[in-house]
């Protein structure tokens, strides 16, 4: 017998075979709303903004700064 799992939108319980076009989703519509959530950064990661890394400012071994020393 296929394992049921819940719709992670609306909790809907969603037969877990090849059948089941969306899963874990229950319908596309749930699937959309998930991914808009992501989009809209409702869902998020922990962990450090790679943005706010101070690393890409720093000279490299040879004292130039390593974005100037890359030719364009």
């Amino acid at each position: 017998m296929p394992a049921q799992v819940k719709c992670p939108s609306c909790g809907t319980k969603v037969l877990w075979n090849e059948k089941a076009q969306w899963r874990p989703f229950c319908s596309e519509r749930c699937k959309l709303v998930d991914l808009g959530a992501w989009a809209s950064d409702k869902y998020r990661i922990a962990g450090a903004d790679p943005r706010d890394s101070t690393d890409l400012d720093e000279p490299d071994a040879a004292g130039q700064d390593a974005a100037r020393s890359q030719p364009h």
